[in-house]
């Protein structure tokens, strides 16, 4: 084997051991992992606070990328028939905060984006992705932090209007 093969591999291989240790993805039914991080308005969001009403939380790989913001600019246009279920919309990536901050004023985004400069939430919904980069994955938490849909297959242009078709069939089966 030449050295540059060995050298490539050298790198992928902590990548395998990662993927292979990865806890067992998250589904509906199971309790949501609760986090407090500062957010994009320079206070303290604690997903704790959002206990009693149902909660957003769409994960996306990097703010001003053409996807990411096809994605939050949809929220931003369907925000109100998502906010008319009483639900709220986080965006989470792992932009720092100066970027999210960026990004929110550049397309007036109406909802809290989230930093996660470190992967940590990323790594607790389990949708770290290529690079550390988080894969656009959306939950829809209810009244009592339980996962109660999660989109793997995330269309960026649609996933606000299926989130919020999703939230009334959710919220007229209870």
């Amino acid at each position: 084997m030449n050295r540059s093969l060995l050298a490539v591999l050298a790198l992928l291989l902590p990548l395998t051991a990662r993927a292979k240790d990865a806890p067992a993805p998250l589904k509906p039914g199971d309790p949501a992992p609760v986090f407090s991080v500062v957010a994009d308005n320079g206070k303290t969001f604690d997903l704790e606070s959002r206990r009693g009403h149902w909660t957003v939380l769409y994960f996306y790989p990097k703010a001003g990328t053409p996807g990411c913001t096809k994605q939050a600019c949809a929220f931003r246009d369907g925000i109100d028939a998502i906010r008319k279920t009483g639900a709220a919309v986080y965006g989470i990536s792992r932009d720092t905060l100066k970027a999210q901050r960026r990004f929110k004023k550049e397309h007036h985004l109406p909802f809290t984006l989230i930093p996660d400069p470190h992967g940590e939430i990323i790594g607790a919904y389990g949708t770290e992705g290529f690079l550390g980069y988080s894969k656009r994955w959306t939950f829809i938490l209810d009244p009592k932090l339980t996962i109660r849909w999660v989109e793997r297959d995330v269309d960026p242009a649609l996933d606000a209007q299926r989130v919020a078709a999703e939230l009334e069939k959710l919220q007229a089966a209870q």
